[in-house]
């Protein structure tokens, strides 16, 4: 059981760091560019945009998720398996996020290389 409790959440770890990545990229997308914001506006304007946008906090949130899902994983597991497992597959689903939901060119280089990480966390597994 705590085999399961140990890889369920790193699942939690990958979906709700890839939530929070994609969320990210697209709060600092709707932001803008900071350095011209900051530049005409001040650094103040900089803080003031980003802590007021939506997106930014649903990306914490996801990220405070994914934080204290580690610390439950590495209280069931070990970390020679949690942390790569966890960092690896969030690589991968970054790649995939990217491409269907920010719409991003993803290439073949990146393609190949998560292949790659995903074989790496299956000889991890056993």
């Amino acid at each position: 059981m705590k085999n399961f409790y140990t890889w369920a959440s790193i699942a939690v770890i990958v979906l709700a760091s890839t939530g929070g990545d994609v969320l990210l990229a697209k709060a600092m997308s709707k932001i803008g560019d900071v350095g011209l914001i900051r530049q005409e506006h001040g650094i103040f304007a900089v803080v003031r945009r980003v802590l007021s946008s939506g997106w930014f906090a649903l990306a914490i949130c996801c990220m405070a998720v994914a934080f204290f899902s580690l610390l439950f994983s590495l209280s069931w597991g070990d970390v020679s398996l949690v942390a790569p497992a966890a960092a690896s597959l969030t690589f991968v689903a970054n790649a995939l996020s990217a491409k269907w939901f920010l719409g991003e060119n993803v290439d073949r280089r990146r393609w190949i290389a998560a292949v790659f990480v995903a074989a790496g966390v299956a000889l991890l597994a056993h």
